[in-house]
């Protein structure tokens, strides 16, 4: 896909985002709209997948560590086939297949049920040595909060990865630079965080997560990396795309209400205007 069509459907992705949570009236969508350009490249373009067969044995393999962001992830799911984008309005709605983290026994293409922070990371390391034991090339891919990276099980599994060798591993951190509570630096800092997944023996990467180029050459080369795991830390904007969220910390984890709702589907709207009068 070329980039406009890239960026086009990331706003997709982002209309969904916002749709759904605001439908549940409860979720968390600033770190799943920070997300979203990550969240579309991986599923329209890097990865080994297909919508129609999600349980494919030979597929790519993606876990969301930060499973809070489970708006994201079920928005690039729905527009890239796996079920209906009119489902995402069934956000954590009981008896729905979209809760509010993921599960993989209910929803199509989850790979792996995640929530708790700091764990997806370990299931992912898990599969990728899955995958070299058994003699299988799939490759898996782990995203991250940069507040999650907080948690002790992060290094742990990281130091594993980076033992083991494992290249067919990919972690993503989200470094929007807010959590919950605020700035990350000023609730527990864990910059610099490339230097420390460099020194667990890991291939870092660090990249503007909103540039498509950027984030084509990061995978590529990451694929390209034969002898240990590859870290791409990329810098993005927490609320990405709606105006009145982007960089605000009160954003984590808030629905929009109706009038809310109203001016960030207005801003989403006038970025598809933005692209396709570039085309």
């Amino acid at each position: 896909m070329t980039n406009s069509e890239l960026k086009q459907k990331a706003n997709e992705v982002r209309k969904g985002i916002v749709t759904s949570v605001h439908s549940a009236k409860a979720g968390h969508p600033g770190g799943s709209l920070s997300a979203a350009d990550m969240f579309t490249f991986l599923y329209f373009e890097e990865m080994n997948i297909d919508p129609k067969n999600p349980k494919m044995e030979g597929r790519d393999r993606f876990v969301l560590s930060k499973g809070h962001t489970a708006p994201g992830l079920y928005s690039v799911l729905a527009n890239r086939g796996y079920f209906p984008v009119e489902d995402l309005t069934t956000l954590r709605k009981l008896g729905s297949y979209l809760q509010g983290h993921p599960c993989m026994q209910e929803t199509p293409g989850v790979d792996m049920s995640s929530g708790s922070l700091g764990q997806g990371v370990s299931a992912a390391v898990g599969m990728a040595l899955a995958a070299k034991l058994d003699k299988k090339d799939y490759r898996v891919y782990t995203l991250l909060g940069d507040g999650e990276i907080q948690e002790g099980q992060v290094w742990e599994a990281s130091m594993f990865a980076g033992a083991h060798k494992l290249n067919n591993l990919c972690v993503i951190v989200d470094n929007n630079g807010l959590q919950i509570d605020g700035k990350i630096e000023d609730v527990c800092c864990p910059y610099p965080i490339d230097k420390k997944f460099e020194a667990f023996n890991f291939n870092v990467i660090n990249i503007d997560g909103h540039d498509f180029d950027q984030i084509r050459k990061a995978l590529a080369d990451a694929r390209a990396c034969t002898d240990k795991p590859t870290a791409v830390i990329m810098k993005t904007t927490k609320g990405k795309g709606v105006s009145f969220m982007e960089n605000n910390a009160g954003w984590h984890g808030k629905a929009p209400n109706d009038e809310e709702y109203a001016t960030a589907m207005a801003d989403l709207a006038a970025i598809d205007a933005q692209l396709k009068e570039g085309n």
